[in-house]
């Protein structure tokens, strides 16, 4: 039985293989997570625990505050995930073996987490 499309899974493959985001736009994305991050700790900084005293206050006062983590907390996770994506093939060259593979990673990954608090923590 013959097939119409003979080498359709080198086709596919060609059109499936990935492809490397241009350098300036992961330096631009990570400069977007990153102001993100920062909006979102102002924000929470500003966040008057006075106004939590009048019940009437509640909604309003709280809205910003929950909006700030969740958006802060998603832009830090995205810059971790961007800044640990970067190094990968140095890992990939240095390791030997997917255990190996998989603790460089997670030490790389935390160490970005890490950078990523101390970039917010506040100057003395």
């Amino acid at each position: 039985m013959s097939t119409p499309f003979p080498d359709i899974e080198a086709r596919l493959r060609a059109a499936l293989s990935p492809v490397e985001p241009p350098v300036h736009m992961q330096e631009r994305l990570e400069t977007t997570l990153d102001s993100i991050v920062e909006l979102a700790a102002d924000e929470l900084e500003s966040w008057e625990l006075e106004a939590i005293k009048d019940p009437r206050n509640w909604p309003r006062a709280a809205v910003g505050p929950a909006a700030a983590v969740v958006v802060g907390g998603g832009a830090a996770v995205g810059l971790v995930l961007l800044r640990t994506q970067r190094k990968r093939h140095k890992r990939r060259a240095a390791s030997r073996g997917a255990r190996d593979l998989l603790a460089r990673t997670l030490k790389d990954a935390g160490r970005e987490a890490l950078k990523v608090f101390d970039d917010l923590a506040p100057r003395r």
